[in-house]
């Protein structure tokens, strides 16, 4: 194992941050799954002291006679049914059709809620030279769904402009001042991408303004739908549309196809509108891995060919991004590189107010140009991660002091001088820490202007009901299930803690309390071959609603003390032995596990992701830790 390895190995999750290790798990032979009760382990937290929360191993049961029938059925290998069974797919249709996942399976357009309206309206206006606006949103998916529709239009020989609201001042969405200073400079058409649905009031103003409002959206409504001139939303209330989750990008990307077809009158496109089509795959895919939404359906179809789109045809900017992730060493692009270091690239500019930047990067045609805001981008990806460890310090000191597990069903933090772009970043990790939504506010420093919160929740829960059950403590708010952001005064903090924590804990079962790690089965150390590895890869791409297989392995031992590696010392490298066969491991964020693991020698069990590293040509089978336990920890079993 050398340092060169360790080094480029180390920054493939850089933005990630692990949860406690936890808990132990009973040894079997090679690859494994219990087909008729579900285990669960519990214990201590080991690494994160009193106030981390224990996890349990959740070993997910199987039937082998549906196991087997997959096996001849769909042609797949053992392991590849018993994972395809354990996520529900156990019709042989269904699996190849998920294995399979082509580019004619995606749907119509024309079948999306608001898009024939839409793209006709859209279409004339282009034809007739009216000035038209794509108003986006400042995260990765905001500027994907920008540049789509910029390209898409460019591509029809209009000339469109875009906007995208200030972070810190204008906040998320439409707002009415942008929406009146756009219509002073003479814009006949707005097309909102990834915003809008929630913006009753604004609606208004962009109708008394005689704007044309064509609102694309993919987020949760308001109490009533705004009054747009067309609204297009694949949840639109009313339709039924089959598949509700795509991103602000995938709705985007629809939208380009249907202007597309009508610009050449046919459903074949012409060569120009066909590579833009392509190269709006891959930025849909980047929208779709970065908003984290069901990698399932027609996401898994955008993700699965996108990669390869954004690869190739990304532009020189997307190009010059990879190269500085060090992503162009790779044979092949995969979800979780978009995952943990394109994305939060490109989400740096935005969180830092710098959207605008990005935005630019995706549409400029000028290759030098590109190449500088890609840099300029990749530069304040470092100042987000900086700013990032700094409050991520600040908050977990104020966390530990404040949290109780047995009676607080949630957190709120808060501090003056926190950036309010990164606040987010550390509510996700200390919600995946304490397993309870957790709300980050940062406070303006000198007072003058109310604080701006982010809240991320745990699985399973929606924090956005929650959240809008405390309304009258905020000056807005708005969201999802997994995530929302907030306005609040100073002086409402303590009432909206209260309210929200007893909000929380009225509606989340004490079930939801405990973080659990989802197991597929148990292997061997020698089981974890390269061939075994390729194989579970066929599920792939991996994400939200379809997980990278994770796998436990007992009595494993170090082979010598563990290494900690890439910047800031964060993450662990170490390699195990068990009956003779070696493996290396590397453990993201859990640089913190250090004082804890056990000596050179000693027997524990893992969870790990199995993954291939390529390094210099070089493909091996790793591990990716994620959990471990000491041995000997007493189990509990569980009927299904």
């Amino acid at each position: 194992m050398s340092d060169g390895e360790d080094a480029h190995y180390s920054e493939s999750l850089a933005e990630y941050e692990s949860t406690p290790p936890t808990g132990r798990h009973s040894h079997r032979k090679s690859f494994y799954l219990s087909p008729c009760i579900e285990i669960l382990y519990t214990a201590t937290a080991v690494s994160q002291g009193t106030h981390s929360m224990p996890k349990r191993w959740h070993i997910q049961p199987h039937d082998q006679a549906v196991v087997t029938g997959l096996e001849r059925s769909a042609g797949v290998s053992s392991i590849v049914a018993r994972l395809l069974a354990a996520r529900g797919l156990t019709n042989a249709l269904a699996v190849k059709s998920f294995l399979a996942g082509s580019l004619s399976d995606l749907r119509d357009p024309e079948l999306l809620p608001g898009i024939p309206e839409a793209a006709n309206r859209i279409y004339a206006a282009a034809k007739a030279g009216k000035r038209i606006v794509v108003y986006g949103d400042y995260d990765a998916d905001g500027m994907c769904a920008t540049a789509i529709l910029i390209a898409c239009l460019e591509a029809i020989d209009a000339t469109p402009t875009w906007y995208v609201p200030d972070r810190f001042d204008e906040g998320y969405g439409l707002n009415s001042d942008a929406l009146t200073t756009l219509a002073n400079k003479g814009a006949e058409l707005i097309i909102t991408v990834d915003c809008g649905i929630a913006s009753v009031a604004e609606a208004l103003t962009a109708k008394k303004l005689g704007l044309e409002l064509i609102v694309t959206d993919h987020h949760s409504f308001a109490d009533t739908l705004p009054e747009a001139t067309v609204l297009v939303h694949p949840r639109l209330p009313g339709s039924n549309y089959p598949f509700g989750e795509l991103c602000g990008a995938g709705v985007a990307l629809k939208l380009a196809w249907a202007i597309a077809t009508r610009h050449c009158g046919a459903k074949q496109v012409t060569p120009r509108l066909r590579e833009m089509l392509l190269r709006s795959i891959g930025l849909a895919a980047l929208g779709t891995v970065a908003d984290v939404v069901p990698l399932l359906d027609e996401n898994r179809i955008y993700v699965k060919h996108g990669l390869e789109c954004l690869r190739n045809r990304g532009g020189p900017g997307i190009a010059r991004l990879m190269q500085l992730a060090k992503l162009h060493e790779k044979s092949k692009l995969e979800s979780e590189d978009v995952a943990f270091r394109l994305a939060p690239r490109l989400n740096a500019a935005g969180r830092l107010g710098q959207a605008a930047y990005g935005i630019e990067m995706l549409i400029t045609a000028d290759p030098v140009r590109a190449v500088q805001l890609a840099d300029w981008i990749h530069e304040l990806n470092d100042q987000r991660d900086s700013i990032d460890r700094s409050i991520q310090l600040a908050a977990t000191k104020q966390a530990t002091e404040l949290f109780h597990p047995e009676d607080d069903a949630a957190l709120v933090l808060a501090q003056r001088g926190w950036h309010p772009g990164v606040v987010g970043i550390v509510a996700g990790r200390l919600a995946e820490r304490f397993h309870r939504p957790v709300v980050i506010i940062a406070q303006d420093e000198h007072q003058g202007r109310p604080g701006i919160g982010s809240l991320r929740s745990v699985p399973g829960f929606d924090v956005h009901e929650a959240l809008l059950s405390c309304r009258e403590h905020l000056l807005s708010c708005g969201g999802h299930a997994a995530a929302a952001g907030l306005r609040i005064e100073d002086a409402n903090i303590d009432a909206f803690r209260r309210a929200f924590v007893a909000a929380v804990a009225d509606r989340m079962p004490a079930s939801l309390r405990q973080a659990e790690v989802m197991i597929d089965g148990e292997t061997t150390l020698a089981g974890l071959t390269l061939d075994t590895v390729e194989q579970l890869e066929k599920l792939a791409p991996f994400g939200q609603s379809n997980r990278r297989p994770v796998l436990c392995a007992s009595s494993v031992r170090l082979t010598e003390p563990p290494r900690t590696i890439g910047v800031g010392a964060r993450h662990l490298s170490m390699n195990l032995t068990q009956h003779g066969a070696r493996v290396r491991a590397v453990a993201f964020g859990a640089a913190e596990w250090l004082p804890h693991l056990p000596q050179p020698g000693q027997p524990f069990d893992v969870a790990f992701k199995p993954k291939i590293n390529e390094f210099r040509g070089r493909r091996t089978a790793e591990m990716e830790l994620i959990d471990w336990r000491p041995e000997g920890i007493d189990a509990g079993v569980h009927l299904p």
